[in-house]
């Protein structure tokens, strides 16, 4: 049976994230679980709040009352993922958990699209192309056509390319890793 890592989504009583992430990272140092559970994450946003008039920039957690959790899982003989029942254990027994999300509380893993639609982990895409450079589109329905990048953001995902259309410039926005130089 191949290892992997899986994300996973732990509830937990409204309130006590940080002290059930704090814990569970705890038990990981103290029983020396670092091959089992990899990786422990409250997913936060920053937003900007008024107060007396003044903006002021805040940590806020997107999911309240969930806690994310990396961790090893092994593949059953129907070729599911699924965590050791230490993991399970430590995890289920930590205070303030209230179980994992899945049908009746059974741990399901989420899948890299949801993973990455969550912002859980950012996938790293390499740019190697600039403003004003001619690129191929490698994916999607524009696959095989070629434009000149107008603009790149990295924090978003996306580039816009002014690709050639019946006759006409137009801007179509791409994710970064959809487009490739086309100088190679």
């Amino acid at each position: 049976m191949a290892e992997d890592a899986r994300w996973f989504v732990v509830h937990t009583y409204s309130g006590y994230e940080n002290k059930v992430a704090t814990n569970i990272e705890k038990v990981v140092e103290n029983r020396k679980m670092h091959d089992s559970i990899l990786e422990v994450k409250i997913p936060m946003e920053t937003v900007v709040e008024l107060k007396d008039d003044k903006k002021v920039e805040v940590e806020r957690k997107i999911f309240p009352g969930y806690v994310m959790v990396k961790l090893a899982v092994e593949y059953d003989d129907d070729n599911q993922p699924q965590m050791s029942d230490d993991t399970w254990y430590v995890i289920r027994n930590t205070r303030g958990v209230t179980g994992f999300v899945g049908p009746e509380s059974k741990p399901v893993p989420l899948t890299e699209a949801e993973v990455l639609k969550l912002g859980v982990e950012q996938k790293v895409v390499e740019v190697n192309y600039a403003v004003g450079d001619l690129v191929t589109v490698t994916d999607g329905p524009f696959d095989g056509f070629s434009g000149v990048v107008e603009e790149i953001d990295t924090d978003k995902n996306f580039v816009r390319v002014a690709i050639s259309m019946f006759g006409r410039e137009t801007p179509v926005e791409f994710e970064l890793d959809q487009v490739e130089n086309a100088i190679g």
